[in-house]
């Protein structure tokens, strides 16, 4: 089985946020793959997440804790499942990557990204796959000045611009493709295609 996890923070103020990339893909991806009449999320109370089952081996699943403590949820649904880190793809937002670029990677740091920190701390690895969605910095604290840190938490947060809709939109088709081709064809194959 293969766990997708879209990384955002629940609730109507935070929906077309930044930080909320991954709900979107998910969402779209769902749509794409499924009938209509079989895209209602579930509620799990016990991982405290939106889950919609993609077929009888993906599970789609929406963190309902808040970014910063993604983890819980993941934690809980991998053990459920008996999963291998590995079977894991997390979609979420980044900062380090220009608006409208993609990559895809397995393992390695958390680059101060707190979804992807509380994941692997409660999993102790960070071995498995990242679909990271390029949102830029804000352009004030390119250059991480002094006091930086709380910018780019804001902006995070905030909703994109209209002017950036296009290239998001892009972005999250792009994104769609790329899981589409991770599942039918395995992850390394979208890696091929889509880190250039």
């Amino acid at each position: 089985m293969i766990l997708i996890i879209g990384l955002g923070n629940p609730g109507p103020k935070y929906e077309n946020s930044r930080h909320n990339l991954g709900f979107t893909v998910l969402d779209k991806l769902a749509k794409e793959l499924l009938p209509l009449t079989k895209t209602k999320w579930q509620t799990d109370r016990q991982a405290e997440a939106l889950v919609l089952q993609l077929s009888p081996d993906v599970l789609l699943a929406k963190p309902q804790t808040f970014m910063n403590a993604s983890g819980f949820t993941v934690e809980e649904l991998t053990k459920r499942y008996r999963l291998d880190t590995s079977r894991l793809f997390i979609v979420h937002d980044d900062v380090d990557l220009p608006l409208g670029k993609i990559k895809i990677r397995f393992g390695g740091a958390s680059a101060g990204h707190h979804g992807v920190e509380s994941i692997i701390k409660e999993l102790g690895s960070d071995q498995f796959f990242r679909f990271r969605l390029g949102i830029g910095r804000p352009i004030k604290v390119s250059q991480e000045k002094k006091g930086g840190g709380k910018a780019v938490e804001n902006y995070v947060l905030d909703d994109f611009d209209q002017n950036e809709a296009g290239e998001v939109k892009q972005m999250v088709k792009k994104t769609v493709k790329a899981l589409v081709i991770a599942l039918k064809d395995g992850p390394e194959k979208a890696m091929n295609q889509f880190n250039h």
